[in-house]
């Protein structure tokens, strides 16, 4: 079994934030002014005698960024962190990285560590991307001898020849983004930390980046990446660690914890209900999926039709307003958008009252797997009347009508019977053939 590369211990991270006084605005004597400073000064005092970042305010209050954190990633691993904004995934990268220390616990890293959390993140402005080169090699350990066997890799991965010795204060966002990741990628760090950084990056460097990041897990070296595109959680990372609220939720296989991370929010009763309405002034009140017996629910069959019901009251007149939704799979990937507007003969105006649309996924379209809903109503070019993400989630398996599974894999997201026809061709002559050939 392979060593331990970083072990964490309940590690917690506390940050305090000040607070204005909302008295603070109004009229105040100078003894009131007086008074705050006095304070002030005392509880800096107080702060810079026990070690405490002084923090401005007129009060101060605790924020745990982190609570209790405890997991261990072996050597050779590649771990995904996922978690909504604000989970703590990017403080947990700081920490790891050793930018800032825990508040409580304690980690343990085994190895070298080369991070990426920012763009340009130890570079200095004023140098040369190749001095820029040498010197985060330095930074990560590396001889110079090292980095000169590794700087022709590094330069052309990063492709930035032409503008290697130009300041980098003068690099686009994206230029930084490469050199950063190829010196960090290349010089041969026992733990490689990602963030989403990359997103600077346009297509097809994400690609390369990915593609390295394998090749460096496959090498036996130790890859951790936060990111918010799901399919590349999965494509990369054998393992995830899921955040919540600064919490650890959960560490196990990226399809599980993308799967829990997608349905974080998100309505798996096959129906949610807006008891004041979303929207202005097309307000959305209900979604709900039933089947073909109209039956509520969450989990259907590939060979029965889904339909999506959706009841929306209109405030008043509306001209072109569409109602839609968007199908995507768990990697956020879509489907479909399918709108009213579609449907023959639908009028370009809304008028007051409320209504019922129901539009349906017919059998054997959708392949096995777990789907989501989002809603939207936008009058076209215009504006947008509502926009709801991930409202719903559904499962669909590939069973027959009697119960049993079907042994009937197909790749792609959706499998519909396609119309085949096939007829008997009368036999030619081999001349024929040739001459029709050519």
């Amino acid at each position: 079994m392979s060593e331990i590369a970083i072990q964490a211990e309940g590690v917690g991270k506390c940050y305090l934030v000040g607070h204005q006084d909302a008295e603070r605005e109004r009229y105040t004597a100078l003894r009131d002014v007086m008074a705050r400073g006095a304070r002030n000064l005392a509880r800096t005092t107080r702060d810079m005698l026990r070690g405490r970042p002084v923090v401005q305010g007129d009060s101060v209050e605790e924020f745990w960024a982190l609570r209790d954190i405890s997991f261990e990633i072996r050597q050779g691993d590649r771990v995904g962190i996922i978690g909504r904004n604000g989970a703590g995934k990017s403080t947990l990268l700081k920490v790891l990285s050793r930018i800032t220390e825990p508040t409580r616990g304690q980690i343990k890293i085994r190895g070298r560590v080369a991070s990426l959390l920012e763009v340009g993140t130890g570079f200095h402005p004023e140098l040369s991307g190749r001095e820029n080169v040498f010197l985060n090699g330095a930074i990560l350990g590396m001889t110079r001898r090292e980095i000169q066997r590794k700087f022709d890799e590094i330069v052309e991965f990063a492709e930035v020849e032409k503008f290697l010795d130009t300041p980098v204060k003068r690099y686009s966002s994206g230029m930084y983004v490469r050199l950063a990741f190829s010196v960090a990628a290349h010089l041969e760090p026992e733990i490689l930390i990602v963030d989403e950084v990359l997103a600077v990056g346009d297509a097809q460097f994400q690609k390369k980046c990915l593609g390295k990041m394998e090749d460096v897990g496959k090498d036996g070296r130790t890859v951790i990446f936060v990111s918010h595109n799901m399919a590349a959680i999965r494509q990369l990372c054998s393992t995830a660690i899921l955040l919540r609220g600064g919490q650890l939720l959960s560490q196990c296989d990226s399809e599980s914890a993308v799967a829990r991370y997608m349905e974080q929010g998100v309505e798996r009763a096959g129906h949610k209900l807006w008891a004041q309405g979303l929207g202005t002034e097309l307000k959305l009140l209900s979604v709900t999926l039933v089947d073909s017996s109209g039956e509520v629910k969450s989990n259907f069959t590939s060979h029965g039709d889904i339909h999506i019901v959706m009841r929306y009251r209109v405030e008043s007149a509306v001209e072109g307003a569409q109602v839609a939704f968007v199908l995507s799979t768990v990697d956020g990937v879509a489907v479909l958008t399918s709108q009213d507007g579609d449907a023959p003969g639908a009028s370009a105006r809304k008028e007051p009252g409320e209504y019922s649309a129901r539009a349906t996924l017919p059998r054997d379209f959708l392949n096995e797997g777990d789907y989501f809903l989002s809603f939207a109503c936008h009058v076209p070019m215009v504006r947008i009347l509502y926009h709801e993400d991930n409202v719903l989630c559904f499962s669909v398996k590939n069973i027959d009508g009697v119960g049993g599974f079907v042994d009937d894999k197909r790749r792609g997201v959706t499998r519909p019977r396609l119309d085949w026809r096939t007829a008997v061709e009368p036999v030619r002559d081999c001349a024929v053939l040739n001459e029709l050939a050519l």
